[in-house]
């Protein structure tokens, strides 16, 4: 086979295909671009990701990744301290915070159980959530979780968990198909699932 490229080029290509979305032709076209301006794409784009590896961190409250921590959400004294939205990832908190319909807090668990996988409670973030529910104050934990098979079943164990804390525990209502992940859902979807969340009773 011809090598056509160095072996900087093919690196630098296969480092951003492993990126979500980017498959080897779009890593390529992308590689592309940022090589024939590295004055005004390249070394911008090396910069920012220099003080990102530097300055970003994973949020010791809730779980979210900002500059500081705790995260600009959890240190907002605006938002609604007595609501927490339970979230899979941080992409999917970004997307709520992108349709801008929830004023409380957030926790992030980093996934969700499975048995499949082997992935039980304790690989989960599940200990904080419930610390934060123990701590008092916490009226109502909203669980925003993907309507799939693993989603369903750490909400049950989340609300079988929560059932004598004395907190409203509920899930999001309408909007969200089965199989659906947060993070790829419209703006006014991801509203009218919050909006339309409903109590889970034991």
């Amino acid at each position: 086979m011809r090598v056509w490229s160095s072996p900087e080029i093919e690196a630098l290509i296969a480092r951003l295909a492993r990126l979500p979305g980017l498959g080897p032709r779009s890593a390529r076209r992308a590689a592309l671009a940022l090589l024939q301006e590295p004055e005004t794409r390249l070394k911008p784009l090396m910069a920012v990701m220099g003080d990102a590896a530097q300055t970003i961190r994973t949020c010791s409250t809730c779980g979210n990744l900002d500059s500081q921590n705790p995260c600009v959400i959890c240190s907002d004294d605006e938002r609604d301290q007595s609501v927490i939205c339970v979230v899979e990832t941080v992409g999917d908190l970004w997307a709520l915070e992108r349709a801008g319909v929830h004023k409380g807090l957030y926790h992030v668990l980093g996934g969700t159980l499975s048995a499949l996988s082997g992935r039980g409670p304790d690989d989960l973030n599940t200990r904080g959530l419930l610390e934060r529910v123990d701590g008092g104050g916490v009226r109502e934990v909203v669980l925003a979780l993907g309507a799939t098979v693993e989603g369903a079943t750490t909400a049950h164990w989340l609300h079988h968990q929560l059932a004598e804390t004395g907190v409203t525990v509920s899930r999001l209502g309408q909007g969200v198909p089965m199989g659906g992940a947060l993070e790829g859902m419209d703006d006014g979807t991801l509203a009218a699932a919050l909006m339309a969340r409903r109590r889970l009773e034991t």
